[in-house]
């Protein structure tokens, strides 16, 4: 028999016994755990941050690949450099809006796994990966064909009415790239997610970096035409991401069919429909995908808002959006964390070591939300002329990093919070809170403030602010009140039936 390579990561909790089904924490509001004796706050942190760091890494590094693309594009001759970033801004939105489906789907499977992972169950923890793997290629392949038919109409609506043919054109061009290897992404991201499940973020931190530093090796040979390849701009940027995709996919793939791993895919095993799983993993993934949904129709409603103020405001919009996805990383790899952990403890029924692991991810977020924070207050301007030089983008664009700093700390919470939830299976509250967030908020403050009171960015900008801080006041009250319990507890009571 063969050795089992050893790709989880082993953490207090896996020392301690099962909790007692009928543990009083299992009931009522959040309470202030006491960590059990044996237990160190150094360990706690260390569990926490070998989570998170890979998963950290990984995340940045993609962010900092998109950032590349950015900048590359930014930075072409003349108008193509204004024009190119407002393409790739408006191709990003349909591309994501698309995948909302597969990431949804990758939210249950995490979850689903880290439980099977908290119960010792390895038999079903692969099940579940192979069912996802299966459900997920079906949905990219039907998610690509209707994203080639409808490419060039979601360009013309995201464009609103302030973007010239040609910069539309280079959007289509784009996104039709991007389309063409949506499958291989797909893929890689449900690997990436049910590894997360089983505390395995070092894997793939490992192959998404190989992926990136390709593809920030083909923007510089594809945009703008070195060493022989052809100059080919914007399409050449969205080629080369592809391109990066396709490796992560290859090597992704290479550790699935690992066998000495913990999860593993086994094409010698028949393939059979498992109804309870995609129902286990639907009924996280559903209500999720219903959040993106709401969220990402939002964020449409408000880039619509943006574009129609023109090119130059959008384009500025656009790279102040992507310093801000990169200040997402912190939130969303201790989000990771709080998810796989929280997961794993009910899976173990450790709610008081939940509780703990909750609370140690967000005083360690919290630290490293306030430096980011300081660091983009006073490196603002830098970073806009990274993107472009333009001096109207670069004056625009560093007053709104300011708000970009202050709501560090508010969506680092946030972001850690909902992992969390996610983690436990509380996916439909999540998706009532961005119902009101994103559209009640954002949206509707958004539209108003651009073309009724005429505030432009910083109008579009404040109504993102509130958005953020509302969600963040509504999915903390969430979890301390503790009412995703009784979900949980419905939810067990009804498998534990099925049994």
């Amino acid at each position: 028999m063969q050795k089992q390579k050893q790709t989880t990561v082993q953490t207090a909790l896996d020392d301690l016994p099962y909790g007692p089904i009928d543990s009083p924490d299992a009931t009522g509001p959040v309470k202030k755990a006491k960590v059990p004796e044996g237990v160190s706050h150094k360990r706690l942190l260390s569990d926490v941050t070998l989570i998170a760091w890979p998963s950290f890494v990984e995340l940045v590094l993609t962010q900092l690949t998109s950032m590349a693309d950015q900048v590359m594009v930014g930075n072409m001759a003349g108008a193509e450099g204004v024009m190119g970033l407002t393409a790739v801004g408006l191709a990003s939105m349909p591309k994501f809006l698309l995948m909302t489906m597969v990431i949804a789907m990758n939210v249950g499977t995490t979850a689903v796994i880290a439980r099977c992972r908290g119960q010792q169950n390895q038999e079903k923890a692969n099940r579940v990966f192979k069912q996802a793997v299966v459900l997920n290629i079906v949905m990219s392949f039907a998610l690509m064909v209707i994203g080639l038919l409808c490419s060039e109409w979601l360009i013309r609506f995201m464009s609103a009415s302030g973007i010239p043919a040609q910069t539309m054109h280079y959007g289509v061009q784009y996104l039709n790239i991007q389309l063409y290897g949506f499958i291989p992404v797909c893929l890689a991201s449900t690997v990436t997610a049910a590894l997360r499940g089983v505390g395995d973020t070092k894997t793939p931190m490992v192959y998404n970096t190989v992926a990136n530093v390709v593809n920030i090796i083909m923007n510089y040979l594809l945009i703008y035409g070195k060493c022989g390849f052809p100059a080919l701009g914007v399409a050449g940027a969205s080629l080369a991401t592809v391109i990066g995709q396709l490796v992560a996919f290859v090597i992704a793939m290479r550790v699935a069919f690992g066998k000495k791993r913990y999860l593993y895919l086994s094409l010698r095993e028949k393939f059979t429909f498992d109804k309870q799983i995609m129902k286990d993993v639907t009924a996280i993934g559903l209500p999720s995908m219903i959040e993106q949904l709401i969220m990402r129709a939002g964020i449409i409603v408000f880039l619509r808002a943006v574009a129609s103020l023109g090119e130059i405001d959008y384009a500025t919009h656009q790279i102040v959006m992507n310093i801000q996805s990169m200040s997402f990383m912190v939130g969303q790899a201790f989000g990771t964390s709080s998810t796989t952990m929280m997961g794993q403890s009910i899976g173990k029924r450790r709610f008081d070591m939940a509780a703990i692991y909750m609370q140690k991810t967000r005083q360690v977020g919290f630290v490293v939300s306030i430096i980011l924070m300081a660091l983009m207050g006073i490196f603002s301007r830098q970073l806009i002329m990274l993107y472009n030089s333009t001096p109207e983008v670069v004056r625009k664009g560093a007053e709104l990093m300011l708000v970009v700093a202050v709501m560090q700390p508010i969506q680092c919470g946030q972001f850690i919070v909902s992992g969390g939830l996610r983690g436990v299976g509380d996916t439909k509250y999540n998706a009532k809170v961005v119902l009101i967030t994103t559209l009640g908020v954002r949206a509707i403050l958004s539209y108003t403030a651009v073309n009724w009171l005429g505030w432009g960015l910083w109008g579009a900008w404040g109504a993102l602010f509130a958005d953020q801080a509302l969600r963040s006041i509504l999915i903390t009250r969430r979890y301390s009140s503790g009412k995703w319990k009784e979900q949980l507890a419905r939810r067990t009571a009804h498998e534990a039936a099925k049994a």
